[in-house]
């Protein structure tokens, strides 16, 4: 996350910064007020005292703490900075607005940051560049287009309606693979305590049959003592294992790599996961290119912002072709990744000199997709899941009543 202070290097020499807020008046005897980022209180005074402002008062701004900077923030900043600068704002009083009325104190930190980075003279895009966290080599390459051509808010309007769709994708996958994890992790929870809890109370009561218990009766027993010996390794087992999995998902190239590939040959979920694939690169692709990005430079941000490693590898390849004078579709379809939908579009558009334009169709297209398949989804894994439960409770609560069952026929 930033924070408040930053580190310049001045001479080989770390000077840590801090935002300040400042009072005093102009040559006119008008008070100002404004915040600027400084190594300290007397580098604040000389520099207003530059620029005409006799200072009154400088204090360090402090930051309540406050939740991380999510993506969706960005995306509502994102939004929010482009309305504004439509509307005419001029653009430090837009940081202003922004920052100050922010629910989040983490995100009105950042944004206060940015705008005394720009009061002091740099260009936005140099200024998002200072926190790679937040704001990707895409997002600024967009803005300094923008900044370069005069059209910095035609160009925030198109990244916010990138940021929207994509976040909008994330966000219905992750609900489609959410609700089946929580399900089965119910269930587990909810078997464990029938397990432990439960099935043991009804072996005291069958020890005093003195008859033969069933097969599925004994075998459940016998389940039920190894989880009452052993249920803090289980627990400890499942749950350490699941920590570490997605710890090396997360920080292994070679296991991010491999579950790339997986998710997308796994069943159901598969042609899902790779329509919201190519809706991002085709999305990502016809913003880059809409904003008057060469084709060869768009690609470097195209791959990365896919998500999946299997189009990152193929959009290098892509790439590589293009720049040695292939054409985009030739080279589309000779990564064998891509639907023959998605190639013709792209061919259509090359021919019509309107590729931005086809793309955006095509990832209107994908994402309509992904909204039906989401909802199929929806729709096929309640009565699957309601199956599996009732097979699992159904047949445990079976098991312990069977030899309730055949103690009833021998009286």
């Amino acid at each position: 996350m930033a924070t408040s202070a930053s580190s310049r290097n001045t001479g080989g020499v770390q000077v840590k910064e801090s935002v300040y807020a400042w009072e005093g008046k102009d040559k006119f005897g008008k008070t100002v007020r404004g915040e600027l980022r400084a190594a300290g209180e007397a580098i604040v005074t000389v520099t207003l005292r530059r620029q005409g402002i006799m200072v009154t008062k400088v204090k360090k701004k402090a930051y309540r703490g406050g939740k991380k900077v999510s993506e969706k923030d960005l995306t509502l900043f994102t939004r929010q900075l482009a309305t504004m600068m439509k509307a005419g704002v001029p653009l430090l009083q837009s940081f202003d607005i922004v920052g100050k009325g922010h629910a989040n104190p983490s995100v009105s930190k950042l944004i206060m940051e940015l705008r005394a980075d720009i009061e002091t003279g740099t260009s936005l895009n140099n200024a998002f560049r200072k926190y790679p966290l937040y704001f990707d080599p895409l997002f600024c390459n967009l803005v300094a287009a923008g900044e370069q051509a005069g059209i910095l808010e035609d160009l925030l309007t198109r990244l916010a309606v990138y940021k929207e769709k994509t976040l909008a994708i994330k966000g219905k996958i992750k609900s489609a693979l959410m609700y089946p994890c929580a399900i089965l992790a119910i269930a587990f929870i909810v078997t464990a305590v029938i397990m432990i809890w439960v099935v043991p109370a009804f072996k005291s009561v069958f020890e005093s049959f003195g008859a033969s218990l069933p097969a599925p009766t004994v075998l459940v027993m016998n389940m039920s003592e190894f989880f009452v010996d052993y249920w803090l390794l289980i627990f400890g087992t499942v749950g350490g294992s699941l920590y570490f999995f997605f710890q090396a998902w997360r920080r292994s190239l070679k296991v991010q790599h491999f579950m790339d590939r997986l998710l997308l040959k796994v069943p159901v979920f598969g042609p899902v996961i790779r329509k919201a694939t190519i809706a991002r690169w085709t999305r990502t692709l016809a913003t880059m290119f809409a904003a008057g990005v060469p084709l060869v430079e768009a690609l470097d941000s195209v791959g990365g912002a896919a998500g999946n490693v299997v189009y990152l590898d193929a959009t290098k390849k892509i790439q590589t072709e293009v720049s040695t004078g292939t054409s985009l579709t030739t080279s589309m379809v000779a990564s064998n990744v891509f639907p023959n939908m998605v190639t013709q579009m792209v061919a259509i558009g090359e021919e019509s000199g309107a590729l931005d334009a086809m793309l955006g169709k095509v990832a209107d297209f994908f994402e309509d997709e992904v909204d039906e398949a989401v909802a199929a989804l929806s729709s096929l894994m309640e009565p699957l899941i309601m199956v599996v439960l009732g097979v699992l409770i159904g047949g445990l609560v079976i098991a312990m009543y069977l030899p309730i069952f055949k103690l009833g026929s021998v009286v």
